[in-house]
């Protein structure tokens, strides 16, 4: 990321958030602490893998920064040992080290790390990625908190429909063998001509339907079929299978009362035949279910909000996957287009205004953003800050996903012209575009996050890092991949870390043979 990421003091809530840093090396574990300590935070420092699990058994920081070259027992070690222990398996470890290299980074990850810092540091990315760290980890234990009250809930009501079902079947295996005392039966019990008129009705279905007595159900009610049901498409549905099958179990229909409210019925119907099989009537028993029919619908909402929460934090394929498979997932994929985006001086705008005025700035535009995203069949993948990070071709490839992501990087700098800073001048984004294959899955094993590795990823964000105010940088694959669609410029060798001089160019404008139309979001600036 830039040097223009917001500060800790406007990103974090710390409130003397406890952070244990682990470094054999006393510069780094000095800088580190100072970093820490003056954007607010408590730090403990440990120069030991041996002092450093001793220490986060006892006190349980709540982030763990650790570095990997330490003796006698290195950084990996240390972090499989305090994710075995019951007492650390839950803190966030963010590991720090020189080394780059992407099989380094995995190996941290496959240790239980959840980021990789590489020295020498930059103080406003160690604030931002500690904060992030700290937001998720609390994040998720809040998302954690709610989903075992649901699950403490449905099974509480789990437990009462099932009570209600008990007792519900004690009722008719009673009411079976007292048929004959039709006037003290609990269920509505009735019988009915093909015409739809009650021949016999009890006091219990007069009650059911907001009736004083039978007779005055019997003398209100003359069509069935009109009078008492909801739909009565439904009643005639009723009455095709009575005809054809017999009798009918079970069947669950909206109804009018008396005074107009409707509530919810079960009924068990059946023809009743002499005994040459000439129709006499229908008989049933009907029975109230609207209460259960609300817990009912209590319960499908709980289970959609619950899978809601859980696709606004993963793409929704990757959610089932997890509903259904609780293994770790990772994939390679070829070809990835990764997008990262910078809001340009945000930090010095962020230190004009509000913190409320801020956030809610940072919500419209991202808000924007997020709809193009998903207007152009994309994925997002997380914001750092004022930092916008977008994939193409996860989590299924498909055909023409650069293409989107190119359209989706110039609709976005459109979209941010909306945007003006408190002296008046408008926002300004920094962009980065390359292509590439890149590992993508789930970090952790409670609370997950969806996210991309690789040099694809790395390569990206040294594309927007070393672009221009209101410019889009691309690789030289990228050019290549979309040449004939795109106008581009080309802007010559650059240097970037960590790849030595590398060739670029500016996405600039789309050509008329580009089939792909932008996109022009919805959402208008309060």
């Amino acid at each position: 990321m830039s040097d223009d990421m917001p500060n800790d003091a406007s990103y974090s809530h710390c409130h003397r958030t406890s952070i244990l840093i682990v470094d054999d090396q006393p510069d780094s574990l000095r800088v580190l602490a100072a970093i820490l300590e003056e954007a607010g935070y408590f730090v403990r420092k440990a120069a030991s893998s041996q002092f450093a699990l001793k220490t986060a058994t006892t006190t349980q920081p709540d982030l763990i920064l650790l570095d990997v070259n330490m003796p006698v027992v290195d950084g990996y070690e240390t972090c499989r040992q305090l994710k075995r222990q019951p007492q650390t398996q839950t803190i966030p470890i963010i590991f720090v080290s020189a080394l780059e290299a992407t099989a380094d980074k995995l190996k941290a990850f496959e240790a239980g790390g959840v980021d990789y810092i590489t020295k020498p540091f930059n103080m406003a990315e160690v604030l931002a990625r500690v904060s992030t760290q700290l937001r998720v980890h609390q994040l998720q234990h809040q998302l954690q908190s709610q989903a075992q009250a649901l699950q403490t809930q449905n099974a509480q009501l789990q437990l009462e429909i099932r009570e209600r079902n008990r007792i519900e079947a004690e009722l008719r295996q009673t009411e079976a063998k007292y048929r004959s005392i039709f006037e003290n039966a609990s269920e509505g019990i009735f019988q009915m001509t093909t015409a739809g008129q009650y021949l016999s009705v009890n006091p219990a279905l007069a009650k059911i339907y907001g009736y004083e007595s039978p007779a005055e159900l019997m003398s209100c009610v003359t069509d069935v079929g009109q009078q008492i049901y909801s739909d009565p498409q439904q009643y005639s549905q009723l009455i095709s299978y009575l005809e054809e099958y017999g009798q009918l179990v079970g069947a669950v229909s909206e109804v009018c009362r008396k005074d107009g409210s409707k509530i919810w019925v079960m009924e068990n119907l059946h023809r009743v035949q002499d005994t040459e099989n000439n129709f006499l009537y229908y008989e049933g028993t009907v029975q109230d279910i609207t209460e259960r029919r609300q817990i009912e619908i209590q319960l499908h909402q709980q289970r959609l909000e619950t899978e809601r929460l859980l696709t606004n934090m993963l793409p929704q394929l990757i959610a089932k996957r997890l509903k259904t498979n609780n293994h770790t997932i990772a994939e390679q994929f070829d070809q990835v287009g990764v997008l990262f985006a910078d809001l340009v001086g945000f930090t010095a705008t962020a230190a004009q205004m509000p913190a409320p005025q801020l956030v809610n700035l940072l919500n419209e535009i991202f808000s924007i953003f997020d709809h193009l995203v998903e207007q152009h069949g994309l994925e997002k993948i997380k914001t750092i800050g004022d930092a916008y990070m977008v994939a193409a071709g996860i989590p299924t490839p498909k055909a023409g996903a650069l293409e989107a992501i190119a359209h989706l990087a110039l609709d976005m700098q459109e979209a941010i012209g909306q945007f003006c800073r408190p002296d008046g001048r408008p926002f300004e984004l920094r962009i980065g575009l390359s292509v590439g294959p890149v590992i993508a899955g789930v970090i952790g094993l409670k609370k997950f996050a969806y996210d991309l590795w690789g040099n694809t990823v790395n390569v990206a964000s040294r594309m927007e890092s070393t672009s221009l105010p209101g410019k889009i940088q691309v690789t030289e694959e990228v050019y290549r991949q979309l040449k004939g669609k795109f106008l581009f410029s080309s802007r010559g060798p650059v240097p970037v870390r960590g790849l030595g001089s590398v060739s670029t160019y500016f996405l600039c404008d789309r050509l008329p043979c580009s089939a792909y139309p932008p996109v022009q979001s919805s959402l208008k600036v309060s």
